[in-house]
């Protein structure tokens, strides 16, 4: 099997219309046609598109994916080209001349140099630039790996070292800094070296499993029937499983750490979480299909790009729009060529799709269409949407809608508390490895004290401009950006037309025992090569879908008691539930959260229950939740007490000394005030209060307080104002 799909039936529903998939190919295309051009080539270690002509590259940038971006070109001269690589530092272009001899421009200088084998018993299968600190380049030959360095002075390439071993052909993936040497009479035993920044590391070596075949019929691997692509990663070698495939031809991507399992026969693609513990499909097969594709003629495909030079390369004609066309090559881990018409596609996942076409209503019986349309477990695929960092706040939002539905479906508790957890507990791991702080924007905190009950934009534009990610492989030369430099783990695909059935195989891409070690590397790489435009570029700060208290509590319980209607128990119960996982996790929860949980208790005039509450601690106490409770109160005694001890329990002393003094309790007010030195309070405070009250005796003994415990009150403006009026309440109860 190859990375090319084998079809050449048209298929229906191309713009999507009415159409249901979870994995989609937005138009425009980047159209890479020139005249003379003499085959195209993908450099994967810079993203680079190259169409070499007679005397000259042309050159497009895949990341960010741009469809109307325009190639830059360098001078070639005339000669064979077997393959075309830029160096990592875009000084030299290296150029493959034949199996004995690789040429190489500087393109400062200009001047040239070749490098060919020392005997001709061997021969160059290919060669890759690499930021290993021990050489430039690394040329693959039928003999091993020859390590070269560059000299400045010499301008030429000096052999640093040579591995030794017999190659039949080769897999390497810039991304994941992982080259495959495959070998034997049925290619199917493997070496792997990893040059990382740490170095060279020389994986154990392994062999593929094979489907059982007839002793006369033995099937053979080609570099076609390799993948190696990046998700996640772990820390040691061995086969981590097998994932089943329903079709001899099949090709991989992979977008945001999910699996893309072409099944190029059926026109269908299969997802896997490959994080997940299970191995099934997250979502059940759908088709491929373009988004936004226009049923217009050539004409109005031309005033589309009109930006284009040329008018053959403007025209998209219906043939172009075929599924899994007989010339598409798949270029992991996300881009799709046709090389007949020289157009290459960037795939999206759609975490979306017709989820949010339908309304909250019809949630249960059409729950999670798209990514989620055969998965009926809230948890899981809450799970899966938090493992989302692409496209972040689309998942974040997907989640909170999630989360309000299924309150409002009044789902069990049981039920709701799982995918609580799931929740919690991403957010606990995002605060702590400082993931959730990285996407938080400024002047999007929500405030504590001040109740939010807007739902987040649940709107997205899929325009053709908005791309993000990164371009890799052609053929057997493949990757991707910069993930992790100690990286990761790789997944190898093997199948062939002659074997019974097929399967994944995984293995993890660092040396077992702890023996050898790879230094990580950043992802500000994979991070700037995001495309966006000017109005995207904040909410692609976010890096974590992951849904803090204060969230929860605006866009989910605050939302969901406003349409709730009826007896308020159940959502009493939902946050409860929501407290204990946050407890369990060490996740600070937002004021509002008790305050609305006091709320729906008082409501329900289950008085008792709040007392509990705030007793055991379920309702941490703070300013808010005490404030609320005196609130609550009034109907309550106790509950107004609560509210008091509350209080004075956080030394809220000039708030516990302004509700006595609300109640009437002026001299108790004060004899705390002067207990606990509390300066703060105007002494204007208590005769206003004093004297509102018509209570002559009050005011009495509130102007005696002051008038004996501050030095001074006598000559006051408070002290004769207050003092004139007592005087004349007396007069009026003489007379």
């Amino acid at each position: 099997m190859s990375g090319k799909a084998s079809s050449s039936q048209p298929s229906s529903g191309l713009s999507g219309s009415g159409a249901l998939s979870h994995v989609y190919i937005p138009y425009l295309p980047l159209q890479c046609n020139v005249p003379g051009s003499r085959g195209l080539f993908y450099d994967d270690g810079k993203k680079l598109l190259l169409s070499p002509t007679s005397d000259q590259v042309f050159c497009w940038k895949t990341v960010p994916f741009n469809p109307v971006v325009a190639p830059t070109s360098d001078s070639l001269t005339e000669g064979p080209i077997v393959s075309i690589r830029y160096s990592l530092d875009l000084k030299f272009i290296a150029v493959q001349r034949s199996d004995q001899e690789i040429q190489f421009w500087d393109r400062g200088s200009g001047e040239t140099f070749s490098q060919r084998c020392k005997s001709e018993s061997e021969s160059i299968l290919g060669f890759f630039w690499t930021d290993c600190p021990l050489c430039d380049i690394v040329f693959v030959k039928t003999s091993g790996l020859d390590l070269f360095t560059y000299n400045s002075e010499s301008k030429s390439l000096q052999l640093v070292e040579t591995r030794k071993l017999n190659v039949s052909w080769y897999v390497y993936t810039h991304e994941s800094r992982l080259v495959l040497l495959a070998s034997g009479m049925q290619c199917k035993t493997f070496t792997g070296f990893q040059l990382s920044y740490a170095g060279i590391i020389r994986l154990p070596k392994f062999e593929m499993a094979m489907a059982k075949s007839e002793a006369n019929n033995k099937p053979v691997l080609a570099a076609e029937d390799i993948f190696i692509v990046t998700v996640f990663y772990r820390d040691v070698v061995v086969q981590q499983g097998s994932l089943p495939i329903y079709s001899p031809r099949v090709a991989v991507s992979v977008v945001d750490n999910v699996l893309l399992v072409h099944q190029v026969d059926a026109k269908v693609v299969i997802l896997y979480d490959i994080y997940a513990e299970s191995r099934a499909p997250i979502s059940a097969p759908l088709p491929l299909l373009f988004q936004g594709f226009p049923r217009s003629n050539s004409s109005s495909l031309r005033s589309n790009r009109e930006d284009n030079e040329s008018s053959e390369v403007n025209v998209i004609s219906d043939h172009e729009a075929i599924i899994y066309g007989d010339d598409w090559t798949f270029l992991v881990p996300d881009l799709i060529f046709s090389v007949t018409n020289k157009i290459l596609w960037k795939i999206h996942l759609d975490l979306e799709a017709s989820f949010l076409s339908f309304s909250p209503a019809s949630f249960s019986s059409k729950m999670f269409f798209a990514i989620s349309a055969s998965s009926s477990e809230v948890p899981s695929v809450l799970e899966f949407l938090q493992r989302r960092k692409l496209e972040a706040n689309k998942a974040k939002q997907l989640c909170l809608s999630i989360a309000r539905t299924v309150i409002l479906e009044r789902r069990p508790v049981a039920t709701v508390a799982k995918a609580i957890d799931v929740l919690v507990t991403s957010y606990s791991h995002s605060s702590k490895t400082g993931n959730y702080f990285k996407g938080t924007k400024a002047g999007k905190t929500l405030p504590s004290g001040v109740p939010h009950t807007t739902g987040p934009n649940l709107s997205a534009d899929a325009s053709a401009s908005r791309v993000d990610a990164m371009g890799k492989t052609i053929k057997y030369e493949s990757c991707a950006g910069v993930d992790s430099g100690s990286p990761n783990r790789f997944l190898t695909f093997s199948n062939s037309d002659s074997e019974e059935d097929g399967s994944f195989q995984f293995f993890d891409s660092k040396v077992d025992r702890g023996k050898l070690t790879v230094a990580e590397t950043s992802v500000s790489e994979v991070r700037s090569s995001l495309n966006v435009n000017l109005s995207e570029q904040q909410e692609s700060q976010l890096t974590s879908p992951a849904i803090s208290p204060d969230e929860m509590y605006s866009f989910v319980f605050s939302p969901v008691e406003e349409e709730m209607v009826g007896e308020p128990s159940y959502l009493v119960a939902i946050i409860v539930e929501f407290l204990r996982s946050a407890n369990l996790e060490k996740v600070e929860v937002c004021p509002n959260i008790y305050v609305l949980t006091i709320q729906l208790l008082a409501h329900s005039e289950r008085y008792a229950e709040l007392g509990l509450f705030v007793l055991n601690k379920i309702l941490e106490p703070c300013k808010e939740v005490a404030m609320q409770l005196l609130e609550s109160g009034r109907q309550n005694s106790r509950t107004r007490k609560l509210g008091l001890d509350m209080l004075r329990q956080l030394s809220l002393h000039e708030d516990y000394i302004l509700m006595l003094v609300q109640e009437g309790y002026y001299l108790e007010a004060l004899r705390y005030a002067r207990k606990y030195k509390v300066n703060t309070v105007r002494a204007s405070l208590f005769l206003e209060a004093a004297f509102t009250s018509n209570d002559s005796q009050n005011l009495a003994a509130v102007l005696r307080f002051f008038t004996d415990f501050i030095p001074g009150f006598r000559d006051t403006s408070d002290h004769n104002t207050y003092y004139r009026s007592l005087t004349e309440m007396n007069s009026s109860i003489a007379a």
